[in-house]
């Protein structure tokens, strides 16, 4: 009674109970084996280039979803580089901030179009950058140019439950793995450009795709030291 009250369980027209899309997704061991492509394939690149010859570590996050976020998020966090600067204090540079990372995985597993076959999210590390390719075009009337003031879901019951049931990884200082405030979009791109400089790039491909662009900070491209200066003129003053 539970799982129908969830919409995780429905009873067909034989009053035979099944699990829902929702159902598959969160209670199946392996969701793949009932939609082939609901998981999260995961590849790092010692380059800028897409080149198996460069690959550095390759991983299908293939378990329930919420194990599909942690193990997604759990692979960018042990792939991406610290640099240290002496300064004259250490400060350690991440390549990316890893609430955004977070983020942007959970919102590539809960709004993707589980409805398209053969097409799986994507998440590739590459030297300078993140690319997360997430199936289906963007829902309803939401356009690239309106994803950082309007936030509207595609999954409506697999958010919910994701909202309210899930909880965050400890490291995103969150407490649910989707908090529902319409600040998504905003938060990647206020942490990662406050962090590399750069604003992160959203694309729809042929509505059938959304690629983000995280670009990954540097020694030489990073916004850590710029506070650290304001931080030492202030002190001069």
């Amino acid at each position: 009674l539970q799982l129908k009250k969830l919409y995780l369980l429905l009873e067909d027209e034989n009053h035979q109970p099944h699990l829902t899309v929702t159902g598959l997704l969160l209670l199946t061991r392996r969701p793949a084996d009932f939609l082939s492509s609901a998981y999260v394939q995961c590849v790092a690149y010692g380059s800028s280039e897409r080149n198996a010859e460069h690959q550095l570590d390759a991983q299908d996050c293939d378990g329930p979803v919420d194990e599909q976020i942690q193990q997604a998020f759990n692979f960018v966090k042990r792939n991406m580089r610290i640099e240290a600067v002496k300064r004259p204090g250490r400060i350690d540079i991440p390549q990316y901030d890893l609430g955004a990372v977070y983020e942007a995985v959970v919102n590539a597993v809960a709004h993707r179009d589980y409805a398209m076959h053969g097409a799986r999210i994507r998440v590739h590390l590459f030297g300078d950058r993140l690319e997360i390719s997430t199936p289906g075009g963007l829902p309803n009337s939401l356009t690239v140019e309106s994803m950082d003031a309007n936030s509207i879901s595609r999954n409506e019951t697999l958010v919910n439950l994701l909202s309210r049931y899930y909880p965050a990884d400890p490291s995103t200082r969150r407490q649910n793995m989707i908090e529902r405030r319409g600040e998504g979009v905003p938060t990647i791109n206020g942490a990662s450009e406050r962090l590399s400089l750069r604003r992160p790039r959203y694309e729809q491909i042929d509505h059938t795709e959304l690629k983000l662009t995280i670009y990954a900070a540097s020694r030489e491209r990073n916004g850590l030291l710029a506070h650290f200066a304001e931080d030492e003129d202030s002190t001069d003053d």
